[in-house]
């Protein structure tokens, strides 16, 4: 028995009614990691309604792991155990990793959560996913240039804005397609965690 297509998102257009004699469903391509990753800068909407219902959870922990070590990398805290004892420090590593990958799975939940309250339908593997995908997907910039530059300087805030104004974006794009719902209520259901990581990651005083 042939399983459905997903419904219509982002960019597809609703069937209309009488079409004439049923079409067999498309098979859907693979959506590969690099054209994941590199199509949510270049044609978000496209990928990621190509991506609808669908969970990417080997890509989201992939870019926990480089985010979460170049985030480690750039703190000074973490230069200076290096220079003292490289055991301690790469147990240092191992701890924070951890901590991204609960954190990262945790804003995506929560996410899904809400979303679901205020009305949405989406599910819960695709949702959570996605979320972290795009959510580290559009801080790389930001985390590559604290590898070398201090976190306060200008040009690496003006970046922490910008990708964060862009991520914004795409997760209201994500939650609308995959809950079905308005652009005002996905905006809510992402809006907590957008602001929380705005305050923490990109502009916190982490050092």
């Amino acid at each position: 028995m042939s399983v459905p297509p997903p419904p219509p998102t982002l960019v597809q257009p609703s069937p209309r009614k009488n079409p004439g004699p049923p079409q067999p469903p498309k098979r859907r391509r693979r959506l590969w990691w690099h054209r994941l990753f590199l199509g949510l800068w270049y044609r978000p909407v496209e990928v990621m309604d190509e991506a609808r219902d669908r969970s990417a959870w080997s890509a989201a922990v992939l870019l926990c792991l480089i985010s979460g070590a170049l985030g480690i990398v750039s703190v000074d805290a973490f230069r200076k155990q290096w220079a003292l004892d490289q055991r301690d420090a790469l147990e240092l590593a191992a701890v924070a990793e951890a901590g991204v990958l609960l954190a990262s799975l945790a804003l995506g939940v929560v996410t899904h959560a809400i979303a679901r309250t205020i009305g949405g339908n989406g599910r819960f593997e695709p949702t959570v996913s996605l979320f972290v995908v795009l959510f580290w997907v559009t801080d790389l910039p930001r985390l590559v240039l604290a590898t070398w530059l201090p976190h306060g300087s200008t040009l690496v805030q003006a970046v922490a804005w910008t990708t964060w104004g862009f991520g914004y974006l795409l997760a209201i794009l994500l939650i609308r397609g995959q809950h079905h719902l308005s652009t005002v209520k996905a905006a809510v259901a992402v809006a907590v965690q957008m602001l929380t990581s705005l305050a923490l990651l990109k502009l916190g005083p982490v050092r």
